[in-house]
């Protein structure tokens, strides 16, 4: 098993030997129960079902009595593993390499010049009022309609993000904290998937 379920705690910054400085995110991560077996004949896919954070069943709905955690997470492929296993940090070692998925940060609504870096619309002279931060011109005279995918302001953010190729600094086997070089995707008390790279 290479996956993991975490919480993103923040982001610290530790010293080698050197004294160089380096930029890590702090993982709370595991240890995580196996939930679900999904297999190919009764679901149409094979894949596992953890679950994180353990919580009373009076917190619970029914349909999920039977599963009394917080956060339950899906990964797809076949592995060798039975339910009610434990995945904890020791699948981990330091120097590893991992990709994180994440929810990003939702921005709100936001302009053309946020969303998507555009420098904005028209000039700030000549009679120009009030059109700095537009997105100009939307259409043409052919075919008078918008055309699908065009770059306009909207909701920004709340998407899955995966960040490849990052490296395990440091793990904490007692506390199940793993400090992972670099940024994650996502707010301080996020979750995260962790999988390891092989």
């Amino acid at each position: 098993m290479n996956f993991i379920i975490g919480k993103k705690l923040g982001m610290r910054q530790i010293f080698d030997e050197k004294g160089k400085a380096f930029p890590v995110t702090l993982v709370e991560a595991g240890p995580c129960d196996i939930t679900q077996i999904k297999t190919e004949e009764s679901d149409g896919y094979d894949g596992i079902q953890l679950g994180f954070e353990k919580i009373k069943e009076s917190k619970v709905k029914k349909p999920l009595k039977k599963k009394p955690y917080r956060h339950l997470k899906e990964v797809k492929g076949k592995f060798e593993s039975s339910l009610g296993d434990k995945i904890s940090v020791e699948i981990f070692n330091p120097g590893d390499k991992v990709r994180v998925r994440g929810i990003s940060k939702g921005k709100g609504f936001a302009g053309v010049m946020k969303r998507w870096n555009f420098s904005g619309a028209g000039t700030s002279s000549h009679g120009t009022k009030h059109n700095d931060r537009k997105g100009g011109s939307i259409g043409s005279m052919y075919p008078q309609r918008v055309m699908k995918g065009k770059k306009m302001a909207g909701r920004m953010g709340a998407n899955s993000v995966t960040v490849k190729n990052l490296e395990i600094v440091d793990i904490d086997k007692e506390k199940d904290i793993i400090a992972i070089c670099g940024a994650l995707p996502g707010k301080k008390g996020g979750i995260v998937i962790i999988e390891k790279i092989c």
